[in-house]
């Protein structure tokens, strides 16, 4: 749950809202293949439990009322993956402040796998 607070009171967001925006966000970009899970293990065990929430290779964290956002992509396979990041960077963040009105510190991308088509 992410907490804001202005001078109206606290506004208070869920995890599964910014999920589903960033991990819909960053598969719209050309050249993202899939999201991938950041933890692979732990991510298969919880679904075999049904236990935990669907993070979609997306976490997110805040420092000093901003927002760190950590993204695990897969790429398609040909694709610059220099370009691919800094597309996803600028899109994601601009679309977390843009919706939620937000600031955005950091996004990190991190390329877990590549997928031929």
């Amino acid at each position: 749950m992410i907490k804001l607070k202005n001078h109206l009171g606290t506004i208070e967001i869920s995890q599964n809202v910014f999920v589903n925006l960033v991990g819909s966000t960053a598969t719209s970009c050309f050249g993202v293949a899939a999201m991938a899970s950041p933890h692979p293990a732990a991510g298969f065990f919880k679904t075999l439990r049904g236990l935990g929430e669907d993070t979609r290779g997306v976490s997110i964290r805040t420092r000093n009322g901003s927002l760190i956002i950590d993204l695990h992509i897969i790429v398609t396979y040909g694709i610059n993956i220099s370009a691919i990041v800094k597309s996803i960077m600028h899109k994601v963040s601009y679309t977390v402040e843009e919706v939620t009105g937000i600031p955005v510190e950091h996004v990190n991308v991190f390329v877990d796998g590549m997928r031929t088509n």
